[in-house]
């Protein structure tokens, strides 16, 4: 079943029916004023955090799952039927009610037509700036005159502290101040200084308002049917204590073919004065609550997101690629760099901070589009790394302290975190050119401080001090999967191999700056490794997930339950731990007792009880849901990588596919949430719900599928001198071509396969050169760049 379409030239997925499966979503505004809204105007606001910041309130699991959120109404004052600018919350039924939803990059269009009237709402938030418009434009296309009332709704957080707001109600229920002065609203509370907010209406005259919710709706009704929009005005109520909501409430005459223009501002600050460096809410409204300005302030936006996102576009045979990594799939990846795990429909509020290993894998994608960023989370991230070498498990932007963060305990720490930076901080250097960044000397989160090349080493060092009993390294608190408990002392192979990984990376970072001391030690503890490896980590046809501290095994072919997970043998065979003999059949065998048609899941056969040697809490989920054998999309972007790397691009391929969103367009009622975005994992095949997926936007599946599509699938990779073209493709493709935007230089990569090949490149011209191997050097780049690439 379709629910709507990709439109491509205009950058925005198309909802033609908005009773989704799920609350179908899109992100507004930045990391300064940011919100989320539904297909159907769900959603909420916050001021820098989901959780201290709260300004709009959600409801989070609850029935509809979107409400509230940002309504616009419209009442036929002759008939007194009314409707809302959304099909929801009033739902008028669709074969009355036409509408279209146009999800665009930082903004929401909502087009309606009912009872001979056409509306048009727009939302978003303008470039730095802490307020968000609710446009509405009204049209009349019928013969007749029509008298119409307008009225604004959104629920108020009577608290910015959103537990406080929700849970804490012997207190928050009598803090909330609204008051109303010459056609704005102001809400205030104190919490230790005034948060305050306003909200304000330019287009038409207040004939009346609410700032009571519980007036506003009429006792047991909700926003489907609320009581001042029933009778057709507002009660001029004034919120003091219980909750506070914004409702303006202004009159239309339209002549037969008029439109009228409506502009709402809801916005952090106070209506007439400064607050915290912000003007005065007024003067927002008089600089830009216009339609010309807010005209000028959508095209911005519109124009920052061409700006981020064409500096990689790709045409390619397969047009769901296309549309996810030229639009929405770079899209998904800024969120989940602005917003980590923080904000979402899934996330209330409770993970406000950077997770360490999220956010070190999060930037990968966008590199390319915002270095300087980039470069500002990674200062700050490496800051979280403590003397010893570990990493805070959590990094709060807005509270951090370097140089003075407690340091954790040895059972606190991830044993994969800080082994994530050599893979971000090379993919940096190499995107960036500025190997000068390695001798950035930055304070760690306890004590001291060190060049970035040195945070690197004491990464590595961290892992060498923490080996367990077979020479491999501790599990620690957790690995990349916090459902699996080795035991502090245990010893875990993910970890093992993403170490092995780090050196490789380390030693190559270590020969660019003329380091041979550091090389030659980077093959001497790669050796030692390698060498436990060999000896305790290969069950007979793939690798062991771990050994516990009490010398158990998990991910052995011994045991009736999880003889097998992904993450262990995707990792040995990226990181070149694996022997060839071995990368083959741990992935044949990956295939074999993983794949599905929906994507790999993450270990078989699900665990339905204790395992005797391994404390797993991933039993607490049912077989085929999350770790539990579901299929966890963030490690399936690492089966790609390693097929690419085995050169077998028609697997590689398949798997990408068994998990695009896009692909999934016209089979929504399988996959069930948004099809331009991915998600955290789909229900794997011992579920009842197998091939419905959950958790979309903010996964760290958006950062690395990019990564596996544009990097090993299409084969880009940026290297100090240049980019590697390496590509693995289908046999079927005759070919594809990118748009690369590197260094300043613009490149046309034109790849053909005449043989039907999936991997090699069998020649290359740079600008009509030819080019020795298949590296474009950047010292031959010029302004604008022709590669021709012949796979065979």
């Amino acid at each position: 079943m379709q629910y709507g379409h990709f439109d491509d030239d205009n950058r925005e997925y198309v909802i033609t029916r908005p009773d989704t499966p799920r609350s179908w979503i899109n992100y507004l505004g930045s990391r300064l004023y940011g919100g989320i809204i539904t297909q159907n105007a769900g959603g909420y606001s916050f001021y820098k955090s989901g959780a201290t910041g709260r300004i709009l309130r959600m409801r989070f699991n609850g029935m509809p799952i979107d409400q509230p959120g940002r309504y616009l109404y419209i009442r036929d004052d002759d008939s007194g039927d009314y409707w809302s600018a959304s099909w929801q919350p009033v739902g008028k039924p669709l074969d009355q009610y036409q509408c279209r939803v146009r999800h665009g990059l930082g903004y929401s269009i909502f087009e309606a037509m009912y009872a001979g009237i056409e509306s048009t709402f727009t939302c978003f938030i303008p470039r730095g700036q802490a307020f968000e418009y609710w446009s509405i434009e009204v049209s009349n296309p019928g013969p007749e005159p029509r008298k119409l009332s307008v009225f604004s709704y959104a629920e108020l957080t009577n608290d910015w502290m959103y537990r406080q707001d929700l849970e804490n109600l012997q207190y928050s229920q009598y803090i909330v101040r609204m008051s109303y002065h010459d056609g704005m609203l102001r809400r205030r509370n104190f919490a230790g200084e005034w948060n305050e907010c306003y909200f304000g209406m330019t287009g038409g005259n207040v004939v009346s308002f609410d700032t009571d919710r519980d007036i506003f709706l009429g006792p047991y009704r909700t926003p489907a049917n609320p009581l001042a929009v029933e009778e057709g005005r507002c009660s001029d109520s004034l919120a003091v204590g219980d909750n506070a909501c914004t409702s303006l409430h202004t009159t239309l005459e339209l002549a037969p073919g008029e439109k009228r223009q409506v502009i709402f501002v809801l916005g952090v600050g106070a209506p007439d004065e400064e607050w915290q460096g912000f003007p005065p809410g007024r003067e927002i409204l008089a600089e830009y609550a216009t339609p010309e300005r807010l005209s000028q302030e959508l095209a911005s936006i519109r124009d920052e997101w061409a700006a981020h996102l064409d500096g990689l576009q790709v045409s390619t045979p397969d047009t769901n690629l296309n549309s996810m990594i030229n639009v929405w799939h770079a899209y998904q990846t800024h969120m989940t760099f602005n917003w980590s795990r923080g904000v979402s429909l899934i996330e209330a509020g409770d993970r406000d901070g950077l997770g360490y290993r999220d956010t070190v894998q999060d930037m990968l994608a966008v590199t390319h589009s915002i270095p300087e960023a980039v470069e500002d989370r990674l200062d700050m991230i490496l800051t979280g790394q403590t003397e010893e070498g570990g990493a805070l498990p959590l990094v709060k932007p807005l509270t951090h302290n370097p140089g003075h963060e407690p340091t954790p305990t040895v059972e606190e720490y991830r044993s994969d975190d800080v082994l994530w930076l050599p893979i971000t901080v090379s993919n940096f250097v190499y995107e960036t050119g500025d190997l000068g960044y390695l001798d950035k000397v930055l304070p760690y989160a306890d004590h001291g401080e060190a060049t970035v090349y040195d945070h690197l080493k004491q990464g590595l060092l961290f892992s060498i001090n923490h080996k367990g009993a077979h020479g491999l390294i501790q599990g620690l608190a957790r690995d990349w999967n916090d459902c699996i408990h080795l035991g502090t002392t245990g010893e875990s192979l993910f970890t093992t191999f993403l170490f092995y990984m780090g050196l490789q990376l380390f030693s190559q970072l270590a020969a660019h700056k003329g380091n041979d001391a550091d090389v030659a030690w980077c093959a001497e503890q790669a050796s030692e490794i390698k060498e436990q490896i060999d000896a305790h980590a290969w069950d007979g046809s793939w690798f062991l997930r771990g050994i516990s501290e009490s010398g158990g095994k998990l991910g052995t072919s011994a045991k009736k339950e999880g003889k097998i997970y992904l993450e262990s043998n995707v990792w040995a065979v990226i990181s070149g731990g694996a022997s060839p003999e071995q990368a083959i059949q741990a992935m044949d065998s990956v295939y074999e007792h993983l794949a599905t048609e929906y994507g790999v899941m993450l270990c078989h056969p699900g665990h339905t009880g204790p395992d005797p040697d391994v404390h797993l809490s991933l039993i607490v989920f049912p077989p085929g849901h999350k770790e539990n054998s579901g299929i966890f999309c963030h490690s399936n972007s690492w089966a790609i990588v390693a097929e690419c790397l085995l050169g077998r691009g028609d697997r590689a391929y398949e798997y990408y596919r068994s998990y695009l969103p896009a692909r999934y367009n016209n089979q929504a009622e399988v996959r069930q949430v948004e099809p331009y975005v991915y998600s955290q994992f789909t229900h794997g095949r011992p579920s009842p719900r197998f091939g419905q997926s959950r958790n979309p936007w903010l996964t760290g599946t958006a950062s690395w599928t990019y990564i596996a599509a544009t990097q090993y699938l299409l084969g880009i990779r940026p290297e100090l001198d240049g980019l590697r073209i390496d590509p693995c493709i289908s046999d079927a493709w005759e070919g594809f071509e990118v748009q690369r935007r590197f260094r300043g230089k613009d490149l046309t990569i034109r790849v053909q396969n005449p043989d039907g090949v999936q991997r090699g490149v069998q020649s290359m011209t740079l600008n009509g050169q030819a080019i020795e191997g298949n590296l474009v050097p950047v010292a031959q780049l010029a302004d604008t760049n022709i590669v021709e690439v012949t796979l065979g």
